[in-house]
């Protein structure tokens, strides 16, 4: 077998992306020629779907409910020229909550393609690496223990999501951010932080136990704008040089002896996308709780629509804002009166994706 047909076959073993083989598209420069972009033709395609999807998603939860709005009534209440009730509706009740499932859903998705990118593996998300439960453990501690505030709580888990991958870089001192070993590492700190959850809620109050509880589902109920600039804020700051690393993390992706004969520092590139991927993660959950299946499942699904072999980041970034606007667009509408938090629905959904993902990689891995 040849040296190409081993590297393929350890990659499909490995349940790995496959790196890269044909680059294709329309380079567009800037006037100077300083800066160039590459376009790929489906992927800018997709892009624009998935753009036209989120207006319409948005359009239809700021226009339906329990008080009916035409988008007449929403587009005067947006500039403030709206009636008071209409205001109310629109600016105070519905446009923080879908801004924050959109910002939350962008930050989750660009979370799980930098992670499954760097790990060359589908499965590596926030969500199984544990992240998301190291902030899940930093806001319980916050809500049992020193009973914060909703502000101390959201606080608490960015603690908690950076203490956690400060402890999987630790572990991994030494043995390289590579393959699947981050992965199972990550997946043992899980576990370890799945079980201080439950021992935080066993030894909290009636009461604290069902703040707790409610909050770990994962909810948009109740959003404010206060949640809303806080997460658009760190979304600001986090996606741009995501965005702009996002060549350099393709290479990478390649292997790292093909990224270090590219010119690129691979342990530096690879460092500050793990730090941006976290931070995103923990912010995500910091506003809403943990919320499932939208980082792990998001990025495979604009791989398969873009057939991108690399990270495609800002469809990503779209298809997670679409993917949690919608389904908490579906509990509000579909299962009203009843008001079921977001977090149930994307865990059921994640929970049938991550079924067919670990099947289908078991079948690559005997072919």
């Amino acid at each position: 077998m040849s040296a190409a047909r081993e590297t393929k076959a350890s990659a499909s073993r490995s349940g790995s992306t496959p790196a890269p083989r044909v680059v294709s598209g329309r380079v567009v420069r800037t006037g100077a020629g300083g800066v160039s972009l590459r376009v790929q033709g489906r992927t800018a395609a997709v892009t624009a779907l998935l753009l036209a999807a989120l207006v319409v998603v948005m359009g239809i939860t700021l226009t339906t409910g329990d008080f009916p709005l035409s988008v007449g009534e929403v587009l005067q209440a947006l500039a403030g020229n709206g009636s008071g009730a209409a205001d109310f509706v629109v600016n105070t009740l519905r446009m923080p909550r879908i801004l924050t499932a959109v910002f939350v859903g962008a930050a989750l998705a660009v979370s799980g393609a930098i992670l499954q990118s760097l790990t060359r593996n589908s499965l590596g998300s926030p969500d199984i690496i544990g992240f998301t439960n190291g902030s899940a453990v930093g806001a319980l501690v916050v809500i049992i223990v020193l009973h914060g505030s909703m502000t101390q709580i959201a606080l608490g888990a960015l603690a908690g999501g950076l203490a956690t991958a400060l402890a999987v870089h630790l572990l991994l001192i030494g043995r390289g951010l590579q393959g699947f070993r981050l992965v199972v590492i990550g997946i043992g700190v899980s576990a370890l932080l799945l079980a201080v959850n439950s021992y935080l809620i066993t030894r909290a109050t009636f009461q604290e136990a069902q703040e707790a509880q409610a909050w770990l589902i994962g909810s948009l109920g109740n959003r404010l704008w206060m949640h809303a600039n806080a997460i658009g804020l760190a979304v600001a700051v986090l996606l741009p040089p995501a965005f702009l690393l996002s060549r350099r993390l393709a290479l990478v992706e390649m292997g790292d002896i093909t990224a270090m004969a590219l010119g690129v520092n691979v342990t530096r590139t690879r460092t500050v996308l793990l730090v941006i991927s976290v931070a995103l993660a923990a912010f995500a959950t910091a506003v809403t709780g943990p919320i499932w299946f939208i980082a792990l499942a998001a990025p495979q699904v604009v791989r398969r629509l873009t057939r991108s072999s690399g990270p495609a980041l800002l469809p990503s970034a779209l298809m997670g804002a679409v993917l949690l606007a919608l389904s908490d667009l579906v509990v509000q509408r579909v299962f009203a009166p009843a008001l079921l938090p977001v977090g149930t629905a994307t865990g059921a959904i994640g929970g049938l994706y991550l079924i067919w993902l670990l099947i289908t990689e078991s079948r690559k891995s005997r072919a």
